[in-house]
This record gives C-alpha cells, structure tokens and sequence, in this order.
C-alpha cells in the first residue's frame, strides 16, 4: 500500500467512540486545567507576599465573573479528576472492568463531580454571607 493511501489513524476505522473514551479524555484535559488552575492559585499566593496592592488586584480579577466563571471551571475538573481518578484505582485493584460496571462508574463519577462541585460553591456562599 502506498504511503498516501495508507489511513492516518487506523484505529478510528477499528474503534467506536463510547462514553467511557469521552471520560478517559476528559480525565486528562480536566488534568490540564487544574495545572493551568494551580499556576493562577500560584498568583494569588505571591500576590499576598507582595503586599496589599498586589492582593486587591489578584480579588479583583478572581472576583469578576470570568474570574469566577474559571475558579468555578477549575472545582469542577478537581472534583471530576478526583473521582474518576477513584474510579480507575478500583480498575487497577481488577475492579469494576466489564463494560456495563465501567459504564455505570463513569456516570457516578460525573455525577458526584456535579454534585461535589454545587456543594463546594454552595457552602463557599453560605459560609460568606452570600457573598464569594
């Protein structure tokens, strides 16, 4: 077969795409943002160092609505990243393998991730008064 004929990935034309590859992939953006997360929690740390004009402008922009739109993003890749995370440590104990359980585990996790995620922001407010 010449080189130009030849499929650039093969395995498309051999695997389905299926909910427990969306995850998988998601596993790892989601790993990504909270690195990306972690260099901006970086940012808000030096800005206390710095002094008190460094940290008003580090609340400002944490505290408009981009800002919290990403801290908002950022809880809920931890919450996800921490409980798929949970899920493939049972894989690697030879649990939950068959697809039916890999598939219901998946969906457990994106729930407990939604739902950790209100719950963090929930109590965030609650304990602010309302405001964040």
């Amino acid at each position: 077969m010449a080189a130009e004929n030849r499929p650039v990935s093969p395995h498309l034309q051999i695997y389905r795409f299926m909910w427990t590859m969306a995850l998988s992939i998601l596993h790892r953006i989601t790993g990504v943002f909270l690195t990306i997360g972690t260099i901006f929690l970086v940012y808000w740390l030096v800005s206390v160092a710095a002094g008190p004009t460094a940290y008003a402008t580090a609340q400002e922009l944490i505290a408009s609505w981009p800002g919290r739109l990403l801290l908002f993003g950022w809880t809920l890749a931890f919450w996800y990243h921490f409980c798929n995370g949970l899920r493939h440590l049972f894989w690697d104990a030879g649990q939950g393998l068959d697809l039916g359980a890999a598939r219901l585990s998946g969906y457990l996790a994106v729930a407990a991730a939604v739902l950790l995620t209100l719950l963090t922001w929930y109590a965030a407010y609650a304990t602010h008064g309302g405001v964040l």
